[in-house]
This record gives structure tokens, sequence and C-alpha cells, in this order.
């Protein structure tokens, strides 16, 4: 007959909570990057520009064809 050893079950993971004031200054900040870089990809030609010429348009331009901004 074989002896079967019983293993010790851990306790279930309950994740740690986070309080908002601690999460809610990074959520700000990495929203208005989003933003920043949503402009950039999707506006930043023509008469929105707020660079001169056509530099951030061609550094951009895969990125605008991949999430469906029309540019040409």
């Amino acid at each position: 007959m074989a002896q079967s050893f019983a293993q010790p079950t851990a306790a279930p993971a309950v994740p740690a909570k986070l309080p908002l004031k601690a999460v809610a200054p990074w959520a700000v900040f990495f929203g208005i990057l989003m933003l920043v870089l949503l402009y950039f990809v999707g506006a930043e030609q023509g008469a929105t520009s707020v660079f001169h010429g056509a530099g951030v348009h061609e550094w951009v331009h895969d990125a605008r064809h991949l999430l469906g901004f029309p540019c040409h």
C-alpha cells in the first residue's frame, strides 16, 4: 500500500490594496502623456501643427496608419 503525504495548502493570495491618493497622480500623469502622444500621432500636421515642417509626421507615419488615421 502506497503511503501518501498531504501537502500543506497555502492561503490564497490577496492583492494589496493601494490607496487612491497614491495612484491618482500617476494615473493623471500617464493620461496626459497618452493624450500628448495621441495628438502627435493623430493631428500633428497642417493647420494644427505645433512644429514647422513634416519631421514629426515622418517619425509617426507608420503609427498613424496602424491606428487608422488618414495622412495622405
